[in-house]
């Protein structure tokens, strides 16, 4: 396990340094972010040159993904062109976007897996033929569209929560926004989870444990439903990167004030330094959790080792 793990830590490297070398270069080709600095009117020549210069701009690309780089390792990821260091936008939004995913992650696992296991039971019922239409309806309708109608009706027209979150974000507000970033891939876990649970009922150890007299609840949480997760923790694990970076439609909905509303932020301003420093930060994210995920895999299949 020692061994698979170093191995696994030192395959991050250059996935990291590759990912953020796209990142750097797709954001630096966005347009010129000088021009918005001045507003309305355009920069004359002067002004133009001494931003550059204070800003690094002036120099080739490769030279500035190297400087870049040499300051991440140091804990600096650069100045915002508002003048606002990025680590301090950092610590503001990341608790924020932290707090929401794992709000939108508790409802993927209790309610995806719950749903995915009663319909993997009853396969071909009433109850799994309902909660495959509605996940389809769920997945169908756009997140914004989900957002917007879930903000008018309880927020707006019936006043059973705010309809906006407050700047502090506590959980108990971020409850609607999680559930709305969380409703396409909690179907998707639903699906996942029936299908993973009804190939594997006909599976071998499955009959073995039921010819020995085992209890069928035993049979389920212990043998059927432990091999059956494998493709949904794949799934979850991925995602916790997917819905962090992904939350920029919740987070403009509710005025939440997280990664997602920083890197939004950055792109309509140009702001090179606020979006490959959040973007640096979620590689990492997608990083760890893939390989958490890796060493789940032998807590759920004990037939998984690693060498």
């Amino acid at each position: 396990m020692g061994r698979y793990v170093v191995r696994r830590l030192l395959q991050m490297v250059p996935v990291f340094f590759g990912a953020t070398l796209l990142i750097f270069l797709m954001v630096n080709v966005m347009g010129d972010p000088i021009a918005g600095l001045c507003g309305e009117r355009r920069c004359d020549p002067a002004t133009a040159a001494q931003l550059k210069k204070e800003f690094g701009l002036d120099k080739p690309v490769w030279q500035q993904y190297l400087t870049y780089m040499g300051n991440v390792f140091t804990g600096d990821f650069g100045t915002a062109f508002n003048g606002q260091e990025v680590t301090e936008l950092m610590a503001t939004a990341f608790p924020v976007t932290i707090r929401l995913t794992i709000v939108a992650i508790l409802f993927e696992i209790v309610i995806g897996i719950a749903l995915g296991v009663v319909t993997g039971l009853r396969r071909g019922r009433p109850v799994d033929t309902g909660v495959l239409l509605l996940t389809l309806v769920v997945i169908s309708v756009p997140t914004f569209v989900t957002g917007l109608l879930l903000q008018l009706l309880l927020g707006v027209k019936w006043g059973w929560i705010r309809p906006s979150v407050s700047s502090a974000a506590p959980l108990d507000e971020l409850v609607l926004p999680g559930l709305v970033l969380a409703s396409v891939s909690l179907a998707y876990v639903t699906r996942l989870t029936r299908t993973s649970l009804a190939e594997n009922r006909r599976s071998d150890y499955v009959r073995t444990a039921i010819a020995k007299g085992l209890p069928r609840h035993r049979v389920i949480t212990r043998h059927l439903l432990r091999n059956s997760l494998i493709p949904v923790v794949t799934f979850i694990g991925a995602d916790i990167g997917f819905l962090m970076g992904g939350a920029i439609v919740t987070e403009r909905i509710f005025n939440i004030h997280g990664v997602g509303y920083q890197i939004y932020q950055g792109i309509l301003r140009q702001n090179t330094q606020t979006v490959v420093g959040f973007v640096t930060v979620l590689v990492l994210v997608f990083l760890v959790a893939n390989l958490v995920v890796d060493l789940l895999y032998a807590v759920l299949d004990p037939r998984i080792r690693y060498a």
